[in-house]
């Protein structure tokens, strides 16, 4: 597995380098060996924050944490990712998804609104068909509660999202 550490407001000394690479390593069972693993470290109003982004062919496995101790986030989001990927494991094996292919990360930008509705963050991302299961599946995985996908059967723009009672609803735009 190949890991890219980046530091926001940090910088990232050896002993921490060395520290999430030997944590991260207890995944390597899971991935092939030129699967990207992008991580990210920062700290934000004292509270230390670590992202983890998995880019998988069809699929984002993603974990973010915070404490007040990088050591201890650095455990946090490990169990988080290693939880995921126990989850979803089988599924994805059985429909043939392979880990070795990447997909392009969410480009985020800011905008800034002068009337009373302020969008602060924007993302951009490429919608791939799937079917709806699917999107829930890839919607788990990103530990989000809704997903916007292309639907594989329909070719519309559908969302998927997860309901109080931890059903799945679909929405699909009616014209």
């Amino acid at each position: 597995m190949k890991i890219t550490i980046s530091g926001k407001n940090l910088d990232v000394t050896e002993g921490l380098r060395k520290a999430v690479e030997d944590k991260l390593a207890k995944l390597e069972k899971y991935f092939t060996p030129d699967t990207v693993c992008n991580v990210t470290l920062s700290v934000e109003k004292e509270r230390q924050k670590m992202e983890v982004t998995v880019p998988m062919k069809g699929h984002i496995i993603r974990a973010e944490q915070q404490s007040d101790d990088m050591y201890v986030t650095v455990d946090l989001v490990v169990d988080v990712i290693e939880a995921q990927l126990k989850k979803y494991r089988k599924k994805l094996i059985d429909k043939q998804q392979n880990t070795d292919s990447l997909r392009k990360e969410f480009v985020e930008e800011e905008a800034v609104d002068d009337e009373e509705i302020r969008i602060v963050r924007a993302k951009k991302f490429g919608m791939k068909p799937m079917f709806p299961e699917d999107a829930c599946v890839q919607m788990e995985l990103l530990g989000h509660n809704f997903f916007v996908f292309s639907n594989a059967e329909t070719g519309q723009v559908n969302v998927v999202y997860k309901r109080k009672d931890k059903s799945y609803g679909l929405i699909e735009p009616e014209f």
